[in-house]
């Protein structure tokens, strides 16, 4: 994006500075844990502090892009680590959102929510993570809808498995899904910003993606779990420590 739009301010909320080559970027990294609604309330009032000075024209893109699972029975993982789920990945995005979204229809721009190929059915033992990305999705799409006219649209991403470190922070070993059933972060983001180029309201990317997505979305709830809990079953053996 940077290379795109050479002058253009990036704030990065996150706890920790991100692990890129920042120094040919206009970056303003923001301290935030994500989980502590206080400490969004900080980071939000900072970022418009921020867009004011240093910012003062032109549209605003909010990503939100944090959120992390945890692989395992309801009952094998800690019961922090699902609430915690919950409040990065749906209240966080919620309010932080909420906060920055009178900026954005003063100024125009748009929302980018990163949901997940698991939003289209019930995962067993990813199952707090996949009703935190169906939220997303639906939330997505029901806010575009409601800022049509505004200035401001609201683009829902769907990326499979992907080159990050969201199956490590899962608890699993790396590895665990193979290359050819995933994407590279750089191909999802070149994906998310060609949709948003053509006003699309949702993007599901990568091919063995759509055609997932589309099966998933057409069959019976109980039978969509029921292949699912056969899928992610397997991934049982690739836990770290097994």
């Amino acid at each position: 994006m940077a290379k795109l739009h050479p002058g253009m301010v990036i704030c990065n909320l996150s706890r920790s500075v991100p692990d890129i080559n920042i120094g040919k970027l206009n970056l303003r990294h923001v301290p935030c844990d994500l989980s502590d609604t206080k400490a969004i309330q900080t980071a939000a009032e900072e970022v418009l502090r921020l867009l004011v000075v240093n910012a003062p024209k032109g549209p605003v893109l909010l990503i939100n892009n944090s959120g992390f699972g945890s692989y395992g029975r309801f009952a094998e993982v800690e019961l922090a680590q699902h609430l915690g789920m919950i409040d990065v990945n749906v209240r966080a995005v919620v309010e932080l959102t909420g906060r920055l979204l009178p900026m954005l229809k003063v100024r125009g721009g748009a929302i980018i929510t990163v949901a997940s190929t698991a939003a289209f059915q019930p995962t067993p033992y990813l199952a707090t993570y996949g009703a935190t990305k169906a939220f997303v999705l639906h939330w997505s799409l029901a806010l575009n809808e409601e800022l049509r006219g505004t200035g401001v649209r609201a683009m829902a991403l769907c990326p499979g498995p992907t080159s990050t470190a969201f199956f490590r922070r899962a608890g699993l070993k790396e590895g665990t899904v193979a290359n050819s059933l995933g994407q590279t972060s750089e191909a999802v983001v070149l994906e998310a910003l060609d949709a948003l180029t053509k006003s699309r309201a949702l993007v599901v990317t990568g091919w063995k993606n759509k055609v997932m997505a589309a099966i998933a979305s057409k069959l019976p709830k109980t039978l969509a779990t029921w292949l699912g809990e056969k899928l992610l079953k397997r991934y049982r053996l690739q836990r770290k420590g097994s």
